[in-house]
């Protein structure tokens, strides 16, 4: 069954770089004053981001915390690639659905101020995502679960502890 979900990494990879290329090109857009294209780049990108939010944590329910195989001077690297990645992309959400209610109710000053914030941290997000796939499944062999849905009963554990 864990093989079945498999194919959803590399879905998470393309989703993030479909999302780097449109925020990309959103800010290209809205600096030569290409509003409607701007607003169709980023409406876009907040779809893409949340097909890849939906996808990654389906991924991560059903085959688990994938570790790094990495060894020696690159474990560090990864690390510190990751673990801001990891915060970011917690911060990343509602800074996105902020942004982006904004502009949709009209708010352009306020839109602007928080998108100077929202932009750069988006972008690392979504490259630092791909990066991520790559050195994690790519470049050096993943340590699979020996127990896969180790999250989903360690999560049910956890919420009937909680309960008592």
């Amino acid at each position: 069954m864990m093989d079945s979900y498999h194919s959803l990494a590399p879905l998470n990879a393309v989703l993030n770089g479909c999302a780097t290329i449109l925020l990309l090109a959103g800010f290209i857009f809205i600096k030569n004053k290409r509003v409607k294209a701007h607003r169709a780049c980023m409406i876009s990108a907040m779809a893409v981001s949340t097909i890849f939010l939906a996808s990654y944590l389906t991924y991560h329910y059903h085959v688990g915390n994938v570790r790094f195989g990495g060894e020696g001077w690159i474990r560090p690297v990864y690390f510190a690639i990751l673990i801001p990645h990891v915060i970011l992309a917690g911060l990343i959400v509602p800074l996105a659905i902020a942004t982006i209610t904004f502009a949709l109710k009209g708010n352009f000053q306020r839109h602007r101020r928080i998108a100077r914030i929202t932009w750069p941290l988006w972008m690392y997000v979504s490259v630092t995502g791909v990066v991520i796939y790559f050195m994690l499944y790519k470049i050096y062999t993943p340590i699979y679960p020996a127990n896969p849905t180790a999250f989903a009963s360690s999560a049910a554990e956890a919420a009937s502890v909680g309960a008592h």
